[in-house]
C-alpha cells in the first residue's frame, strides 16, 4: 500500500457521527488519524489520535478512510484529495444521493481508491453505544475487507447491494424513522392538548399496540424537551430533500415532513436533534416558540 500504514484508520469529518465512530475504533484498538475543516473539532479529535494537516496529508498517512461529512459533493471533495496517494479505500458513512455515489464511487475504483458503502442506520447515540447498523454496499471482496472495522463499528452489518443500494435502503428506512418521530410528536401534542401527562402518556404508548423503537430512543427528549443533538434536524431536512429528488417527489407524507424540517430550521432550530420535530407541530397549533399550555381535560 505504497508504505501506509495499514492499521491506520483515517476519518474525514469529525462531526455527529465521525466522533461516535472514532470512540469506537479507539475501543477497538485502532490507531486513528482525523481531519476536519473545523479547528475546533480537529482540536477535540487530538485526545483520541492523530491530526491530519488537510485531506491529501490523511490519504497520504492511512490505510483506509472513514467518510462521515454532511453531504454528496463534501464526499466527492474527500475522495479527489486521494490522489495519487496509492491503493486505498474509502468507507463512506454518509447518507448521500444515491447515483452521485455510485458514479463518484465508480470513478474512484478506477483512480486506484475502493470505495465501500456504508451509512449508519441509527443515531450518534447508538453508534456510541454499538447498537446501530451499517447498511454495507460495494464490491463484494471490498466490502468484506472491511469486516473488522464494521464489526468494532455497529451492532450489525447487512449488506444490500453494489455502490448506490447502501443509500437508497437509507433512505428509505430514513423515510419510515421521520415519519415514526413525526407520529410519536404529534401524539404527544395531542395527549397534552386532551389534558394528559406526556410522561405517562408516553409509557401507555409503549405498551400498545402503537410502539415502535422511536419511542425509547426520543420519546423522553420529547418530553423533557432535551434536545442535544444526537442526530440534527438540517440532516433530517438533507435526507428528505434527498428523498424527494430521488423518486419520493409525490409521497404526501414525505412533503410533509419535508416541510416540517424547513420550518424547524425557519424558527432556529436547525442544530437541535430530530426530535425537537415536536416544536414545529407545537407551533402549528399554537404554541410559541415549541411551547403550549396543557389543557385541562373535558368539562
Amino acid at each position: 500500500m505504497s508504505g501506509a500504514p495499514e492499521g491506520t484508520v483515517g476519518i474525514a469529518g469529525l462531526g455527529l457521527i465521525g466522533t461516535a465512530v472514532a470512540g469506537r475504533l479507539t475501543a477497538a484498538g485502532f490507531t486513528l488519524i482525523g481531519y476536519d475543516v473545523d479547528p475546533a473539532k480537529r482540536a477535540a479529535f487530538a485526545e483520541r489520535g492523530a491530526v491530519a494537516t488537510d485531506l491529501a496529508d490523511l490519504w497520504r498517512r492511512s490505510g483506509r478512510v472513514v467518510v462521515a461529512v454532511f453531504d454528496t459533493a463534501q464526499v466527492a471533495e474527500v475522495l479527489a484529495a486521494a490522489g495519487a496517494a496509492g491503493p486505498r479505500t474509502a468507507v463512506v458513512m454518509t447518507t448521500c444521493d444515491p447515483d452521485r455515489i455510485a458514479d463518484i464511487g465508480a470513478a474512484a475504483t478506477a483512480a486506484g481508491t475502493a470505495v465501500v458503502e456504508a451509512p449508519i442506520s441509527g443515531s450518534s447515540g447508538q453508534l456510541a453505544g454499538g447498537t446501530a447498523t451499517i447498511l454495507a454496499a460495494g464490491a463484494p471482496d471490498a466490502v468484506a475487507a472491511q469486516a473488522d472495522l464494521f464489526a468494532a463499528i455497529a451492532g450489525r452489518t447487512i449488506e444490500v447491494g453494489r455502490l448506490g443500494d447502501g443509500n437508497r435502503t437509507k433512505l428509505a428506512i430514513n423515510l419510515v424513522l421521520g415519519l415514526n418521530r413525526a407520529a410519536l410528536a404529534e401524539g404527544l401534542v395531542l395527549a397534552e392538548r386532551l389534558g394528559l401527562d406526556p410522561a405517562a402518556f408516553l409509557e401507555a404508548a409503549k405498551g400498545s399496540a402503537a410502539y415502535s423503537q422511536v419511542m425509547d430512543i426520543k420519546g423522553g427528549m420529547m418530553v423533557e424537551g432535551r434536545f442535544a443533538p444526537q442526530g440534527r434536524i438540517v440532516q433530517s431536512a438533507k435526507d428528505f430533500a434527498l428523498i424527494a429528488a430521488t423518486g419520493g417527489d409525490r409521497l404526501p407524507f414525505a412533503a410533509l415532513y419535508g416541510t416540517l424540517m424547513a420550518e424547524a430550521i425557519a424558527a432556529g432550530d436547525g442544530d437541535l436533534d430530530n426530535a425537537a420535530v415536536i416544536r414545529a407541530i407545537r407551533r402549528r397549533v399554537g404554541g410559541e416558540d415549541g411551547t403550549e399550555a396543557r389543557g385541562g381535560g373535558s368539562d
